[in-house]
């Protein structure tokens, strides 16, 4: 591996809540738990739908004003909480110089939707004479202009700058899986390129909303059976359980670390990104040539694989990660599967662990112990749908 650089990008600060609670000493200790992994799921509150729902979270810790708790949304208190634990993690956090020169790169959906409006449409729609005016006619006068504001994906950044103060520049990226990859691998080019030293980077997800249900369900992706995990799922045809999650990293310069004193935590070594049309064999060829990409040979090194679970995608990926030989993890066992922060909670995970120098357990049978030292780690994201982003994560020193 090359010598270490002042253009470096360490991770210093983790925010991740999820299912598993909040923060990495609780996301370490149900992964790495002596006596098995445990999943948390809810199969009963969106049945015949399997979730993973966010954990118990006291809000007031990371957004103290009751009145910003209440304009967000879901999504948003998610979101903005876990970005609270990456300034804090980092040692950034009220720190106004700092974050007043911190850059923000989000991935986001879209707002929750007025549930009773979208019901009511959708049953009339069957009924109408003309379908497309009913439906134009029910949209101008069903949705209220404020139901429209809150869905703007760039709330969340909006969100995090007004409680946090993080107020450098922001940018958004929407498009699921693929977002939350291009997140991470432009803020590591950016600091390579010396075209910024302090980034915040994630996103959120809240999987707990009949609306994201219907979304998939109508693409026929999601696990509608008894929890199985990701890869125990393919044998019945595959399928996602969806996750609510939020996860961001605090990504700078080695320089930058260095210069306040902070260690990092891992090394973002390498980002790529990709998609293709999903012929068969051709996520599997982006995957071969980010894998031939990676710098230097990998020596003791495992992958921690954000697979979703929904065919055919996690069986291509499940074959190409087989004839790699490395100690695999899926995360969506583990979190469920997140879109847009689940790339970032990826390397999280990898970052946690490269960090401690050892895998966590296997989360399902299929997953085999990794006895010796970890001191590298190789993230995948393929997209449900499109996208296919590998990045490598080594020690930071």
């Amino acid at each position: 591996m090359a010598d270490p650089s002042p253009r470096d990008a360490l991770i210093t600060g983790i925010g991740l809540v999820s299912c598993l609670g909040e923060g990495l000493d609780a996301h370490w200790a149900a992964l790495d738990d002596p006596t098995g992994f445990r999943p948390v799921v809810d199969e009963a509150g969106f049945a015949p739908w399997p979730v993973h729902p966010i954990a118990k979270l006291d809000l007031d810790r990371q957004i103290p004003k009751k009145g910003d708790q209440r304009q967000m949304e879901a999504w948003q208190r998610i979101g903005t909480y876990a970005a609270g634990l990456a300034l804090e993690d980092a040692g950034v956090k009220g720190d106004a110089g700092l974050l007043g020169r911190m850059d923000m790169i989000v991935a986001a959906g879209g707002g929750e939707r007025d549930y009773a409006a979208d019901a009511a449409i959708l049953s009339a729609l069957p009924r109408a004479a003309d379908p497309g005016a009913l439906l134009n006619e029910r949209l101008m006068s069903d949705l209220r202009p404020t139901l429209l504001l809150a869905q703007l994906s760039n709330l969340l950044a909006g969100n995090i700058s007004v409680v946090h103060g993080v107020v450098g520049s922001s940018k958004t990226f929407m498009g699921e899986e693929a977002a939350g990859a291009d997140a991470v691998r432009i803020a590591a080019a950016r600091i390579a390129a010396g075209q910024g030293e302090l980034f915040l980077v994630g996103g959120s997800y809240n999987a707990q909303r009949p609306d994201v249900l219907l979304h998939f369900e109508m693409g026929g992706k999601l696990w509608r059976h008894p929890y199985l995990p990701v890869w125990a799922r393919q044998d019945a045809g595959g399928g996602m359980v969806l996750g609510s999650l939020g996860c961001f990293l605090v990504i700078e310069s080695r320089a930058h670390a260095r210069a306040r004193g902070k260690a990092g935590r891992a090394r973002i070594a390498h980002v790529a990104t990709d998609r293709s049309r999903r012929a068969p064999g051709e996520a599997a060829a982006n995957a071969a040539r980010q894998w031939a990409a990676l710098p230097g040979p990998l020596d003791a090194a495992a992958v921690i694989s954000g697979a979703s679970g929904a065919a055919p995608a996690t069986a291509e990926e499940a074959a190409f990660l087989a004839a790699q030989g490395l100690p695999v993890r899926a995360a969506a066992t583990a979190l469920g599967h997140a879109l847009e922060p689940a790339f970032p909670a990826g390397v999280a995970l990898a970052s946690m662990a490269v960090e401690k120098g050892r895998l966590f357990g296997p989360l399902e049978a299929a997953e085999r112990i990794m006895p010796g030292a970890l001191r590298q780690a190789v993230v995948t994201g393929w997209g449900n749908w499109r996208g296919e982003a590998m990045a490598l994560v080594l020690p930071a020193d």
